[in-house]
């Protein structure tokens, strides 16, 4: 009886194996092939000035300077009309500005409230928030301001009829630090002001 005996050679696995060993063993050796470069990095999109406005608004707003924030928001839409980010943050921000002038009266810090109720009487038309509803009006805002005025000039007219004419100009300044235009108050003070130059020219009786 015949016993077949098995043929020796190579198994196909092993040929596909040492097939790709040598090929990449060429590639890294021979001169005529190059290797493949890695892809470039894909750079960013450029930010826009109207976005690099818009951070600035946001970090002055976690910074607490809710007015500087809405003026950036405002350059910011002025930019691109329409911004997302700033549709979406200045109802907040104003509302915020509105809240701290309400605080800021209550401490009796009249000039602080003074100016944020005038920022927000300010951005109050703005496009952003034309459409929302907010729990106050332009003419509430301006009933404030027109009171605290009002205490303010009855307060220095206090101390002028008393002859007290140095602590009655600053209640008259301090209308005109958020309300320039006053021209009530800007009167009161060139005219406070001339009498007390004048008492300056008289001389100290002995």
């Amino acid at each position: 009886m015949r016993i077949r005996r098995r043929r020796r050679g190579i198994p196909l696995l092993l040929l596909a194996c040492l097939a790709f060993t040598g090929c990449a063993w060429l590639k890294s050796k021979s001169p005529w092939i190059t290797p493949s470069k890695p892809p470039a990095p894909v750079s960013p999109p450029p930010v826009s000035m109207a976005d690099k406005t818009f951070a600035e608004g946001m970090a002055a707003l976690q910074e607490g300077g809710h007015e500087l924030a809405l003026e950036r928001f405002t350059a910011a839409w002025k930019e691109q009309p329409g911004h997302a980010g700033v549709a979406r943050e200045f109802e907040g921000a104003l509302q915020a500005l509105k809240k701290n002038g309400d605080a800021a009266y209550a401490q009796g810090k009249w000039e602080d409230a003074g100016r944020r109720w005038m920022g927000t009487l300010r951005h109050i038309g703005h496009p952003a928030v034309r459409a929302k509803e907010i729990p106050f009006t332009r003419a509430e805002i301006q009933a404030l301001l027109d009171r605290l005025s009002a205490n303010l000039m009855a307060k220095g007219l206090l101390e002028y009829r008393k002859g007290n004419i140095e602590a009655a100009i600053p209640q008259w300044k301090t209308i005109l630090s958020y309300d320039p235009s006053n021209e009530e108050a800007s009167r009161s003070v060139r005219t406070a002001a001339k009498q007390l130059e004048n008492l300056k020219k008289i001389p100290a009786t002995r």
